[in-house]
């Protein structure tokens, strides 16, 4: 297939890019804005790839993104571009809005005119996949799951903006006849993930000698998925997924924060000791708790496994283990964004 893949240069983004060229074979676009998150060191091993090409676009210019389809000629979208994270939709809100509701919108608009053009045949393989979040079901107590039918209550603006976009690739769905799929999410972690979430952050600190912060007492519950395994569970509503359709994805793998810095802490601790011989979860540190900061997410993927065959295949540790190596092992990786090296790459892009 020839697939139009948005934030493609992102965490979740590179890891799924990379599987749909080097293990499945499809072709690739991939548009991405290339703002502080987006990084195309991600993907060097694809660059001169011919089933991979890259444009340097943001999905909320129309008249770009209408050029592009009108030159790709996708067959399926999967729509991975967004601003993330929930710490920074605090404090700058703006961001989110744009570029989560108005640039979801224009890329509506613009699959739309796309499908509206195609031949019969052609309509019968476009697919749009929105991938979203666990967050816009707002918080669990400490029993239950979110199903597809949980109702939204978003807590962020983070959240309410994905909200507002899984909102309006409905409504495409819905009122224009365009064949969406939604998914959303529990927590990814895994390589190339920038270093302002919990688990690079914890590995990088920990490495650097600094204080680990943990959000008030490190009880908040969360859902992990390594993104690989995420990156399947994609390719696969895409390619398997009932059209209208709204699939969780989920790890099976739930840990409160402080027990999870605790096994980061732990495989640090086996795979490059301290030199002093101490334990890294001697640098936990606690801090003032983040305002909203839901409780607890928990994702039943029932019906992804019951319906696609999809299931995770990391368990409880052997992901972080994974991760924490590709740290490891990927130190130039960090450095050039911790030292802002990697922006460089923003130039030559090529469509």
């Amino acid at each position: 297939m020839k697939i139009f893949v948005t934030g493609g240069a992102g965490f979740i983004g590179s890891n799924l890019v990379r599987l749909l060229v080097s293990t499945h074979g499809h072709e690739i676009l991939n548009v991405d804005a290339l703002t502080y998150a987006g990084n195309r060191h991600s993907l060097s091993d694809l660059e001169g790839n011919p089933y991979y090409r890259f444009s340097h676009a943001d999905i909320c210019d129309a008249s770009a993104i209408g050029k592009l389809f009108t030159e790709f000629q996708p067959d399926w979208v999967m729509h991975l571009a967004a601003e993330s994270h929930v710490d920074r939709s605090i404090d700058g809100p703006g961001a989110f809005i744009q570029t989560n509701v108005i640039g979801t919108f224009t890329l509506l608009q613009a699959a739309r005119a796309h499908y509206e053009k195609l031949t019969s045949s052609a309509r019968e393989r476009f697919r749009f996949l929105h991938v979203s979040t666990d967050e816009v079901y707002g918080s669990l107590g400490t029993t239950g799951l979110f199903t597809e039918d949980t109702p939204y209550d978003p807590h962020s603006p983070y959240s309410a903006s994905k909200a507002a976009s899984d909102h309006l690739a409905r409504a495409w769905a819905d009122t224009y006849g365009l064949p969406v799929l939604v998914t959303n999410c529990s927590n990814n972690y895994g390589p190339y993930q920038f270093p302002e979430k919990l688990i690079p952050v914890v590995i990088l600190k920990a490495l650097r000698g600094d204080p680990i912060p943990v959000y008030g007492k490190g009880e908040n519950i969360r859902d992990w998925l390594y993104v690989g395994d995420h990156a399947e569970a994609l390719h696969t509503v895409i390619a398997k997924g009932r059209i209208g359709q709204t699939y969780n994805i989920g790890g099976n793998n739930e840990r409160q924060n402080i027990d999870l810095v605790r096994l980061l802490c732990g495989l640090l601790d086996e795979l490059r000791p301290r030199a002093d011989g101490k334990p890294y979860a001697e640098q936990i540190t606690f801090v003032k708790d983040r305002p909203g900061h839901d409780l607890r997410y928990a994702i039943d993927a029932t019906k992804l496994q019951r319906e696609l065959g999809w299931a995770p295949k990391q368990d409880h540790v052997s992901g972080f283990r994974k991760t924490v190596q590709w740290y490891l092992d990927n130190e130039s990786w960090t450095s050039a964004i911790l030292n802002g090296s990697y922006k460089l790459q923003r130039l030559g892009t090529r469509a």
